[in-house]
């Protein structure tokens, strides 16, 4: 293991965040991950399990905020269901410079709170 990170993120204030910055959207999430969020009984719950992944990435790579492109992580969905970590850009530079060859991540919600953890190896 390399790195490990971990982030919640409050669904309501979420929620909020986005309804105050409806900007907020396009920029931190692509057009495939709105989308399966539009399926979603809550879209919001949805989002902000994928941005706590963001965070989460970040803590693993050992970086902090603007070390890469929102864009740059991102999670669909694999054929067996279980989600998927995509990393690119300067995430992908930076955890090639660590060696990092390989992603597992976990999303979980309730109607409260989005949990992800984002293991690299």
């Amino acid at each position: 293991m390399i790195g490990l990170g971990v982030d919640a993120v409050d669904i309501e204030r979420f929620r909020e965040v986005l309804s105050r910055t409806p900007s907020l959207k396009t920029r931190v999430f692509t057009s495939a991950e709105l989308e399966l969020a539009d399926t979603r009984k809550d879209a919001t719950a949805s989002l902000a399990a994928r941005f706590a992944v963001r965070e989460a990435t970040m803590k693993a790579l050992g970086v902090g905020l603007g070390a890469f492109d929102f864009h740059d992580v991102s999670v669909r969905k694999a054929p067996t269901g279980a989600p998927e970590l995509i990393v690119s850009g300067r995430a992908q530079e930076l955890a090639k410079q660590l060696g990092i060859t390989q992603w597992r991540v976990s999303l979980s919600h309730t109607h409260i709170v989005a949990v992800a953890v984002v293991a690299a190896s």
